[in-house]
């Protein structure tokens, strides 16, 4: 774990309301808290550096380091069972699709157990794979190991009568045994092997104990407890027939309540259960035929969970300290400052202004979800000598955050890696250390220096920071609070702008902000690959959002088949683009391709400077601009939109200039859902004439307007020539005119 870790219990805050840091410290003694307010979050010596104000807060002090453990793994827990020690015995029961069986580490399915005191009945997949029953001490495999991603009904049962402990499990086909029942069994001794106290929790996809441990990976389906040892070739008449009542104890059934915490019990006693830490519901069954692709027209077919040894949606760590923000305090970009010996951390997060209120004219939107989707991304060049060195060498001679997320995995990974089992990540929360969002977190070290290699949060500090050198005032806002308060949030606002990268969006946001611009707003996106990915937030864990990564896109992986709708709410994900909202219709350019991350410049076209919006150009005398920069040295890199008229980029929309000179440095690549085939493309142009930025604009109605820049690499050129640059004097001319309230931009 790191030295000195923490987070905050929320990303943003407003005055008057309360904000809760939670920190482990392996240094002995205590540690140090102070607030600053971030300007710069980039700690290359060839920009503004590291430029942070000090801020007299009441959370400033000492406090008593303390150690606070990440436990992983999701599960399903039953507080309140039932006494299973009856006469006639009991058979556990479930339908498994495992993805790690022979890991050499036990995984419990059904349990009623507690592992460090060995007391307890349970069913499982043992250490070779097999499946396994459990009493006590004692332990039966059938020996014959599952094979994974196939799916199985296993069951262990216990006979005290007869003294015999008996484990099965059978090959499924389309939900039906397939062939004969695998079984073993064995003799035990009830007064040595007792059954679990009445007590004890039931746990799913999970063995038990204080933490729980022994956790499942791959999908569980209808688990069930019957109060009778039945044999294996009476198991499938039992289910088939529905247990008598006096015959079952529980039945969860997974197919309902997928958006909340709730598993169903549908036997007689609703003993209902809650998921803990986020496994991923809605998940297609053992029944699955594929005739239907959406779980909520066909549930039944989709009653699994997929069970992870490593999710993690809350660590669960004590509150250190909290701070309410004084009124009055200044809406922007804050973090507490962390020190315990040598060894330091910060946890950044924004201050609104007041709800209802503006203290500015200019407001930024902080891609909060983006920053939560990607957070400790381990990125695969880190498992390499030569990056590592070189970004522990760029790391420790700027200063900046010394610490990779690729090292800490016991805090979550991103969206954006897989999990142990070689499944997607398709959950994210901001409540665990967030490395990927620290001041000063480098994604790209530079063997070359051309730039500083930031993304994301510290990438978007340099706007942040250009707003602080031309002297405007703004106010910050969040995800979060578009999400839920919609349109009225930027109303009051004459100008909304984003940051770097703006690509993760719920359906509230886009219609916030469509209706904002057509209500008279004018919008400016800064950024490239915006509003790519629909998301989907959690209605019982606010801090809990979802991706289903499905048919096309550049993806980190790939949903499986069936599994393309949120189970959050319901709704179809994926890309905004297959759900008929591609990123042209709300910012008039859209995602088009991606290279490695370098940057070059925009080339101005010959109508640009004949057209109405030629005014935007004013003070850029060459015919190139932007070649430089602290991202990839270039205003146009990395990941670039463009504009389209087929989806949806205005008839009238003006492209000013557009980027050149992508192919000789990096492996640029058209975007998947463009490419037809390896040489034909859905606008009938070859692929090479596809890769570009377009930097657009369009008036949209009642007065309202659009800048684009079309390069996630744009605010990266800000801060050159200490903000003195053409790229600089573009933004300058474009937010002073939309500030103006006399500026008038009627639709043509």
């Amino acid at each position: 774990m790191l030295p000195i870790a923490g987070y905050a219990d929320r990303l943003s805050v407003r005055p008057g309301e309360k904000i809760a840091f939670k920190v482990s410290s392996q240094i002995e003694g205590n540690y140090e808290a102070r607030l600053v307010r971030v300007i710069c979050g980039d700690a290359n010596p060839k920009g503004p550096g590291l430029v942070e104000e000090a801020v007299a807060a009441s959370l400033a002090g000492s406090y008593p380091g303390r150690n606070q453990p990440v436990h992983q793994g999701s599960y399903v827990v039953v507080e309140k069972g039932r006494d299973l020690a009856g006469p006639a015995g009991v058979t556990f029961v479930a339908t498994v699709w495992p993805t790690t069986p022979g890991n050499g580490r036990r995984q419990g399915v059904v349990s009623a157990d507690e592992p460090s005191t060995r007391v307890g009945f349970a069913l499982a997949i043992g250490e070779d794979g097999s499946a396994e029953a459990i009493l006590g001490t004692a332990r039966v495999k059938t020996r014959v190991p599952l094979v994974s991603r196939h799916w199985y009904r296993i069951a262990a049962s216990y006979d005290p009568k007869a003294g015999i402990l008996t484990v099965a499990q059978a090959r499924l086909h389309r939900g039906k045994v397939q062939g004969q029942w695998t079984t073993a069994a064995m003799d035990v001794d009830a007064a040595t092997h007792p059954m679990p106290p009445a007590t004890m929790p039931w746990i799913i996809g999970a063995l038990g104990g204080h933490p729980v441990r022994g956790h499942f990976n791959g999908k569980i389906e209808a688990p069930t407890i019957l109060g009778r040892a039945l044999a294996a070739d009476a198991i499938e008449a039992a289910l088939a027939g529905g247990p008598s009542p006096d015959t079952l104890v529980a039945r969860w059934d997974f197919a309902r309540d997928f958006d909340t915490l709730t598993v169903t019990d549908i036997g007689p006693h609703k003993l209902n259960g809650k998921v803990v830490s986020l496994p991923a519901r809605a998940m297609t069954g053992s029944t699955w035929t594929g005739r239907e692709m959406c779980f909520r027209h066909a549930p039944q077919e989709y009653g699994a969970i997929h069970f992870h040894e490593d999710d993690l949606y809350d660590c669960g760590w004590q509150t250190d300290f909290t701070w309410e923000v004084p009124a009055g305090t200044r809406s922007g970009v804050y973090a507490v400052r962390l020190k315990a010996g040598k060894h330091e951390e910060n946890v950044p997060f924004f201050v609104l202004p007041p709800k209802r209120k503006k203290t500015a004219d200019v407001c930024v939107l902080m891609s909060t979800f983006t920053y939560t989707v990607y957070h400790n991304h381990a990125r695969p060049e880190a498992r390499t000598g030569w990056w590592r060195e070189m970004w522990n060498k760029q790391a420790a001679e700027w200063g900046a955050y010394p610490e990779n997320a690729y090292d800490h995995p016991e805090y979550g990974h991103s969206t954006y890696n897989y999990h142990t089992d070689g499944s997607g990540i398709c959950h994210a929360s901001w409540l665990r250390p967030m490395l990927t969002m620290r001041s000063g977190y480098i994604t790209y070290p530079d063997e070359k220096i051309r730039g500083s290699g930031l993304r994301h949060f510290p990438a978007d500090t340099h706007l942040i920071a250009w707003l602080e050198a031309k002297g405007y005032s703004y106010d910050v806002i969040t995800d979060k609070e578009l999400d839920e308060e919609g349109v009225e949030l930027l109303k009051p606002y004459r100008v909304v702008m984003t940051g770097s990268h703006p690509e993760y969006h719920t359906p509230a946001m886009l219609d916030a902000l469509e209706e904002y611009r057509d209500g008279g707003g004018r919008f400016m996106y800064l950024g490239g690959n915006g509003f790519y990915w629909k998301v989907a937030r959690h209605k019982e864990l606010e801090a809990a959002i979802e991706i289903r990564r499905g048919e096309g896109g550049i993806r980190a992986w790939a949903a499986e088949a069936g599994e393309y709708y949120n189970a959050f709410d319901g709704q179809y994900g994926g890309l905004w683009r297959r759900n008929g909202r591609p990123p042209q219709n709300l910012a008039g350019v859209g995602f088009t391709a991606q290279g490695n991350f370098v940057g070059n410049h925009y080339r101005v076209r010959p109508e640009g400077r004949q057209s109405r919006a030629a005014w935007i150009l004013e003070g850029v005398t060459g015919e190139t601009f932007g070649g430089h920069g602290l991202s990839g040295h270039g205003a146009a890199g990395f990941e670039l939109d463009r504009t389209d008229v087929r989806l949806g980029t205005p008839a009238h929309a003006i492209v000013l200039a557009r980027s050149e000179g992508h192919e000789p440095e990096a492996p640029w690549v058209l975007v998947p859902e463009e490419q037809l085939t390896h040489l034909t493309t859905i606008p009938g142009k070859k692929p090479a004439e596809l890769i570009h930025a377009d930097l657009t604009f369009f008036e949209a109605p009642n007065d309202g307007a659009v800048f684009s820049t079309g390069s996630i690499t744009f605010c990266g050129s800000l801060p050159s020539n200490r903000f003195e640059n053409d790229c600089s004097t573009i933004l300058k001319t474009v937010l002073d005119r939309f500030l103006d309230p006399k500026a008038k931009f009627p639709m043509p």
